[in-house]
C-alpha cells in the first residue's frame, strides 16, 4: 500500500467520483481531491507535553521510529511530546509542512506503517486547520522544522468514534505517532502569471481560493492544452510520484453559444491539497498527462478532453457525459 496513512489527514475522506481507486485518497481514473465536510472531532484540541505511560521511541530521526507501547491503557489525553528540537522555522497556522511519520495504535501494537517504508511518501499536512484531525493538524502547530515529535492521539484527537475501517483502527483506539517535521512549503504557486491566449481560458488565481476560470467564445479544443502559466523552479514531476496540489476545475459548455465554465471543484474547498501519485493512472489520464515533466512550483493550465477525462460517463449536474474539463493546477511538491 502506497501510502497507508494519507486517510488520516481528512475527515471524512469523500471522493467525488464513484469509482474505488487508489490508496492516496484520490480514485482511478478521477482528478478529484478528497472532498472533506467539517471535521466532527475537536479539531482546536489542546494538547499536553506529557502523560503516563507513555511510549517510548528508538531510532534516529531520518529513518522509520521504534515506537515501543507500555503496558496498560493509555491516558486518554492527547499529547504532543517533543522527542528533538528543530533549528528550523517554527510551524504557524495555515502553513503547509511536509512532514514524515511513523505510526502504531496504542491497543494490540498494530503497525501503520512509516512514510521511511519503499513506496510511500511524506505528508502534507496544513497546520491547524479544522478538517484535518488534530492528530497531525495540532501536532506540527508550533514545531520547529527539523524537529522530531511524539504523538498520542485519543479518538478525540483522531478518528472519533466512527475509527477508520480501511486502517483497522476502532472508535476506541488511540493511535501513536512520530512524526519529523522536514519543511514548510509554499500554499501555492509563486511567481507572476504569464499572459493566456485568448482563444483558451482565462484564470484569476492571485488568492489562495478557488479560481475563477472563464472560457472563450468556442467550442473546447479537441486536443489536450498543458501550458504553464508559472514556471516552477523545482525539479520535475516524475512519473510514479506522489505529487501534492492545489488546484481548481471547472466543465467547458457552450449553451445556446453562450460559453460558461462551471466550477465544480477546488482543492480549497477542502482545507487541504490534494495528493496523489501521478503517471499511473491514479487519475484521469488528462492528469497523468499533463502533469509529468512539469516543475515542482509551477502553475499549469489544463484543457482536458473527453477522452482524456470522463468520456461518456456522466459524474454529476455539473459534469454531465462528453464533458471538457479546465484545471488550473499549482504543483507544491513531488516526492
Amino acid at each position: 500500500m502506497r501510502r497507508r496513512l494519507a486517510a488520516l489527514l481528512i475527515v471524512p475522506a469523500l471522493a467525488l467520483t464513484a469509482c474505488g481507486g487508489g490508496d492516496s485518497g484520490s480514485t482511478k481514473k478521477s482528478a478529484a481531491s478528497p472532498s472533506p465536510g467539517q471535521s466532527t472531532q475537536a479539531a482546536d484540541l489542546k494538547p499536553v507535553a506529557t502523560a503516563p505511560p507513555m511510549p517510548k521511541v528508538n531510532g534516529k530521526k531520518g529513518k522509520a521510529a521504534d515506537i515501543a507501547i507500555p503496558k496498560g491503557s493509555p491516558s486518554g489525553k492527547f499529547v504532543v511530546h517533543s522527542l528533538q528540537e528543530g533549528t528550523g522555522a517554527q510551524v504557524k497556522k495555515q502553513d503547509l509542512v511536509v512532514a514524515h511519520y511513523t505510526g502504531k495504535v496504542w491497543q494490540g501494537g498494530k503497525s501503520l506503517g512509516s512514510s521511511y517504508d519503499k513506496g510511500a511518501a511524506p505528508q502534507v499536512i496544513p497546520a491547524g486547520q479544522k478538517t484535518i484531525i488534530p492528530a497531525f493538524s495540532q501536532a506540527v502547530l508550533g514545531q520547529k522544522v527539523g524537529g522530531r515529535v511524539l504523538v498520542v492521539a485519543p479518538p478525540s484527537a483522531g478518528f472519533g468514534k466512527q475509527g477508520n475501517q480501511n486502517l483497522g483502527v476502532k472508535g476506541s483506539d488511540t493511535i501513536v505517532l512520530v512524526l519529523d517535521i522536514e519543511k514548510i512549503i509554499p500554499n501555492t504557486a509563486e511567481g507572476k502569471q504569464a499572459p493566456i491566449p485568448s482563444d483558451l481560458p482565462q484564470i484569476k488565481a492571485d488568492k489562495p481560493e478557488p479560481a475563477v476560470i472563464s472560457v472563450p467564445k468556442k467550442n473546447p479544443p479537441k486536443d489536450l492544452v498543458d501550458r504553464v502559466l508559472i514556471e516552477g523552479k523545482g525539479p520535475e514531476v516524475k512519473k510514479d510520484q506522489t505529487v501534492t496540489m492545489q488546484y481548481s476545475g471547472a466543465a467547458w459548455k457552450i449553451n445556446e453559444g453562450k460559453p460558461k465554465a462551471t466550477l465544480f471543484d477546488s482543492s480549497y474547498n477542502s482545507g487541504a491539497p490534494f495528493s496523489t501519485v501521478i503517471g499511473e493512472h491514479q487519475v484521469i489520464d488528462g492528469w497523468d498527462k499533463g502533469l509529468v515533466g512539469k516543475k515542482v512550483g509551477s502553475r499549469v493550465l489544463l484543457v482536458i478532453p473527453p477522452e482524456l477525462a470522463y468520456k461518456d460517463k456522466a459524474q454529476s449536474e455539473a459534469l454531465p457525459a462528453n464533458s471538457t474539463l479546465v484545471f488550473v493546477v499549482d504543483i507544491l511538491a513531488a516526492m
